[in-house]
């Protein structure tokens, strides 16, 4: 299935604890200011474990006017109430190489909206879009002190593929544990080309 069918099913609206209510979509490129807004309201603390740099506005646009879907899908999750983003779980591929079939995902939920299930909500629907654009596996890197993050993780299923201890650094260069873990993933026969 290519990625633009399964897209088809969004926006979609999601109902959490205490009927919270949400949707999600793909990020656009009008999102720019509302997803640096996003990235600045979380904690410093946490924003040392991103990988990028979201703070410089300069990597949010180049997020929003170079969408690949193909390549990195950024899926958002905003209030209903107010159309802020609360979320944000992408699912990364690489297009050629020796890890093709293998994507990888990364989820952040805004603190003051954890402990809904928004998470899990979000990871799942990407997981779920992996599926159907027939990879074959799905992994997510953590830093060892992500506890929460990791054991949702393990709920949806993802075992612990290697753990290296004080291996990566966070943006204050001090030294972490590095958790990956990793998801298979069964592909509808349809979608894999297999003859049944």
């Amino acid at each position: 299935m290519s990625i633009e069918l399964a897209l088809q099913k969004f926006p979609k609206d999601i109902r959490l604890k205490n009927d919270f209510k949400c949707r999600s979509r793909p990020l656009r490129k009008d999102d720019e200011k509302v997803f640096h807004e996003f990235f600045l309201s979380v904690p410093e603390r946490e924003r040392m474990f991103i990988k990028h740099r979201v703070i410089d506005p300069e990597i949010i646009r180049d997020w929003c006017f170079n969408i690949d879907l193909g390549h990195k899908l950024p899926l958002l999750a905003l209030d209903s109430s107010d159309g802020k983003i609360i979320a944000t779980a992408t699912l990364h591929q690489q297009l050629g190489g020796w890890k093709r079939h293998i994507g990888r995902i990364s989820v952040l939920v805004h603190p003051q909206y954890r402990g809904r299930g928004l998470a899990k909500v979000m990871v799942s629907e990407v997981v779920d879009i992996a599926r159907n654009v027939g990879l074959e596996k799905v992994e997510a890197e953590f830093i060892g002190e992500q506890e929460a993050a990791i054991k949702m993780f393990a709920m949806l299923g993802f075992s612990n593929l290697l753990l290296l201890e004080d291996y990566v650094k966070d943006m204050q260069a001090t030294s972490h544990d590095y958790v990956l873990m990793g998801l298979d993933l069964t592909t509808d026969e349809e979608y894999a080309g297999a003859s049944g």
